[in-house]
């Protein structure tokens, strides 16, 4: 059990800034903002009229209409981010053993968009009021995985992780686990989110959480910049396919890199707030380092949590500072959601393939909308600032941290 590695052999997204794994590719080395005025509802009563939505989506383009109508947002896009990793990995359907294959999916709030309507539908009606037969089956978390099971029969682990903005890494972490244990061979991991509704930018709006710069969308999210003002809700999903080494090789399988390591913490501090000094963040990242076995001199890149909050950019940094020392002015850092924005629960899937592609096509996505560094930023820090940079990645490590305290680190390594 302890020899066994866990690869990456396909990966499937469908993000804000492009609807598959070629087009966000693209879109992270160009700087692309998926940040625009939202569309999908009227925001005349919200501070915040804007969000990164995944752009031209059209149910029917991937379900029939019976089919579309029993799914929540999240879930239709969890079920097309993990399609399109299924047939990225090129695996034959008809010839592995379907009681080893898993699915683990992170969600921080599941069906948010079915809860608002049912309820208002329900409220409204005043003739016949009643609630959907699939109301409650399209809002759980966990039905996301049921769902990607049931279409292809896959009869191993299957559950849902939530743990606010850390799901997507958690669920990372549970399908790493269970194949180390020899439990599976294969999992289809990752998470999806879609709150971009009236009750998900009601809430956050409540919080203080997001950014109000109305009068510049697009610049909206910028992690780092002394004039942040909050992060910038985001939706779409993201899928890994994780598998044993030997399993992989016995198929002659395309590896992405490897999972060699991972941390967990909880900063045990405030229910949202990060802790001032980065604690927490500071002990997921050296738990990740020792599960990794590996030194700080190792890691090249980490692609930061940043939301572009005035507390969680400065708290991440100065974690990243504790931990690496002088070896921190030598790692590429980015934010990538300074162009996605904050997809909650699948931001570890969107950002653990983000440092993926920065492994197999060597450039480092930028941190975009930087105009004014933050004094109490480090300035020596490379924070590959508005433009991608060119760079071979060997390790890179993804850090998602969620609303609770809950903190992840990933460390993926290039495959040799």
């Amino acid at each position: 059990m302890g020899n066994k590695r866990v690869v990456i052999t396909g990966m499937g997204t469908i993000t804000p800034i492009g609807n598959n794994l070629s087009e966000y590719t693209s879109a992270l080395k160009n700087g692309v903002s998926g940040c625009e005025e939202i569309k999908s509802f009227d925001t005349s009563k919200f501070k915040t009229k804007f969000a990164c939505e995944v752009k031209s989506y059209d149910p029917l383009d991937y379900f029939d209409r019976k089919e579309s109508r029993k799914m929540d947002i999240f879930s239709q896009f969890g079920m097309i981010a993990a399609e399109e990793a299924i047939i990225n990995s090129e695996i034959n359907l008809d010839k592995i053993n379907k009681n080893r294959v898993g699915v683990i999916w992170g969600s921080g709030v599941g069906g948010i968009e079915t809860f608002q309507n049912e309820l208002i539908n329900f409220a409204q009606n005043d003739k016949n009021p009643r609630f959907n037969p699939f109301f409650i089956p399209k809002l759980i978390p966990d039905i996301c995985p049921g769902l990607i099971a049931i279409k292809f029969d896959f009869r191993g682990p299957n559950f849902a992780t939530v743990s606010a903005c850390a799901s997507g890494s958690n669920a990372i972490i549970d399908a790493y686990n269970y194949i180390i244990s020899d439990t599976s061979d294969i999992i289809i991991t990752g998470g999806s989110e879609s709150a971009v509704n009236e009750t998900g930018v009601g809430g956050f709006n409540a919080l203080k959480a997001l950014s109000e710069r109305n009068d510049s969308p697009e610049t909206a999210s910028r992690p780092f910049d002394k004039d942040r003002d909050g992060f910038v809700l985001g939706e779409g999903g993201g899928a890994l396919i994780l598998e044993e080494y030997n399993h992989a090789k016995s198929r002659d399988a395309k590896i992405y890199g490897e999972v060699i390591g991972f941390g967990m913490s909880c900063d045990a501090h405030h229910i949202t707030a990060p802790h001032p000094e980065g604690e927490g963040a500071r002990l997921v990242m050296e738990n990740a380092l020792k599960n990794a076995e590996i030194q700080i001199e190792d890691i090249d890149h980490i692609n930061v949590h940043g939301t572009s909050t005035p507390l969680g950019d400065k708290s991440e940094i100065k974690a990243i500072e504790n931990v690496f020392g002088n070896h921190a002015e030598r790692i590429n850092i980015c934010s990538t959601k300074s162009m996605t924005g904050h997809l909650l629960g699948a931001a570890g899937a969107i950002e653990s393939i983000a440092a993926l592609i920065s492994i197999n096509e060597s450039f480092i996505p930028p941190t975009i909308n930087h105009f004014n560094h933050d004094e109490e930023i480090n300035q020596k820090l490379n924070l590959t600032l508005n433009k991608y940079q060119a760079r071979d990645v060997n390790v890179a490590m993804s850090n998602t941290f969620g609303f609770g305290g809950h903190n992840t680190s990933i460390v993926f390594k290039k495959y040799n």
